[in-house]
């Protein structure tokens, strides 16, 4: 009976594989602006470019498991009971974390308002754009994947720091959009680096605490949500972030919460079980 093989490399090749499906299609993204089609055509395209990891896992899929069903690989990660004390508290130190830069930002903005909406229609219409232009397309290749994948052979605070290099990586073309050039791109690249391995690191902890991929996409809903209501300097709103996020990381990597990071209880996380090392 033929089976198929397994890779040897999952998560190198779901890596590869998300950036070479990503680049054509925000290729695709900025012709739709450039030939100035209307911005919901912009935002559809937008949102369809978001979800190459999971274009890509999926394809991987069959390679990666074989035997296995995607339906009920991705139904797994949502298994298990949420934790309202984990949810809280993810929630309350981003709202503490924007409610810091709308302060900072606040001190030097000379601009008429602070925020980037006017109306409740925009805001949710922002929100709901946000949550599938990252969250729900990302989260499932990036944090359901490719971290749990390496927390089997890594530590979780090793497998963030890894995933998070490549994660920020993987947004490379959308460096160049921002309309920044010479030191202060290169210091855009260095804070947004930060400011997402950082995040990642926190996702890590949050979602070992509870082991639901809703945890995640609260979390990165949160911090592209909040960035985006700021009406400030692109370059201050993410060293900002990358400093309090940063902030966060370190103390939760200091407080290694039920051991969720790394030590004598480091744990590898394999069908949604805790397995200690």
């Amino acid at each position: 009976m033929y089976r198929e093989k397994k890779l040897k490399k999952p998560v190198a090749s779901f890596i590869l594989l998300t950036n070479i499906i990503f680049l054509p299609l925000f290729c695709l993204v900025g012709a739709i602006h450039m030939l100035g089609f209307p911005t919901w055509a912009f935002d559809v395209m937008f949102c369809i470019a978001a979800w190459s990891s999971t274009f890509a896992f999926a394809v991987l899929f069959k390679k990666i498991y074989p035997g296995q069903s995607l339906i009920q690989f991705v139904k797994d990660k949502f298994n298990n009971k949420l934790k309202f004390s984990v949810i809280l508290s993810a929630m309350l130190i981003q709202t503490f974390i924007f409610l810091m830069i709308v302060f900072l930002v606040s001190k030097n903005s000379e601009v008429d308002s602070i925020f980037t909406v006017s109306s409740w229609e925009m805001l949710i219409y922002f929100f709901f754009k946000n949550l599938l232009a990252g969250p729900l397309g990302e989260e499932i290749g990036w944090r359901g994947f490719a971290q749990i994948e390496l927390q089997k052979k890594h530590t979780p605070l090793m497998a963030s720091i890894i995933i998070g290099f490549w994660w920020g990586m993987w947004h490379l073309p959308i460096w160049f959009t921002t309309g920044l050039v010479g030191i202060d791109l290169i210091k855009y690249i260095v804070f947004f680096m930060i400011a997402l391995m950082s995040t990642k690191i926190v996702m890590t902890a949050f979602y070992n605490l509870n082991q639901n991929l809703i945890i995640p996409i609260i979390i990165h809903q949160l911090f592209n949500f909040f960035i985006g209501l700021i009406n400030g300097n692109l370059l201050e709103l993410i060293m900002y972030s990358a400093i309090l996020y940063s902030v966060v990381a370190v103390l939760l990597i200091v407080i290694n919460p039920k051991n969720v990071l790394y030590g004598k209880g480091d744990t590898n996380i394999v069908n949604g079980k805790h397995y200690m090392v």
